[in-house]
């Protein structure tokens, strides 16, 4: 099992499927990671799972701060990452995704090491991402990314459709396939 922690311990069984977010830089306020913050503290009765749902809820919600992802050719390129460490890279077995206005979700199985493949997409579409938006240098995605191993087979199945219908519940789309940045479009 790889380990490693920065401000959130990071566990990675070998062979296990991962769901994993990251956001943009800057993306929650700073009102919603103190009340991230105090929660953890104080070792509320609120799960780790209910805190993500409730920062991935007012990520759907934002209309201010980076929405650098609305960006057509943006969305792209992090779309294009996702697909080419799966079928070129063979970094890793890719289950599902999709890319919002703030952030991204993806379902995975590595095969290499997940820093490797979190450090390889975040670094090759910030680079890209800023030339597009003409802000180099600049920071893109914020350092920590949320993951967490899927335990079972059921487990699989609910992240895989909570990712997709991620565009549905933040009354984007009706239907997951109409999103363009997801795994659930099929072209």
């Amino acid at each position: 099992m790889d380990f490693y922690a920065r401000n959130l311990p990071h566990w990675h069984p070998e062979g296990q499927a991962l769901f994993i977010t990251w956001r943009l830089h800057g993306s929650l306020p700073k009102e919603v990671l103190q009340t991230i913050e105090i929660n953890r503290k104080n070792k509320r009765k609120s799960s780790a799972g209910k805190a993500f749902r409730n920062a991935d809820r007012w990520l759907d919600r934002a209309k201010s701060g980076p929405l650098w992802l609305k960006e057509l050719r943006v969305a792209k390129c992090v779309v294009d990452s996702l697909r080419r460490g799966d079928a070129e890279l063979n970094q890793y077995r890719l289950h599902a995704f999709v890319v919002m206005a703030n952030h991204v979700h993806a379902l995975l199985t590595p095969l290499v090491a997940v820093r490797r493949i979190t450090n390889g997409i975040k670094g090759v579409t910030s680079r890209e991402a800023n030339r597009i938006l003409r802000r180099t240098g600049r920071p893109f995605w914020q350092v920590e990314s949320y993951d967490h191993w899927v335990r079972n087979e059921a487990e699989f199945g609910r992240i895989r459709a909570y990712i997709e219908n991620n565009p549905v519940a933040a009354r984007l789309v009706a239907r997951p396939e109409d999103w363009p940045w997801s795994s659930a479009r099929k072209s």
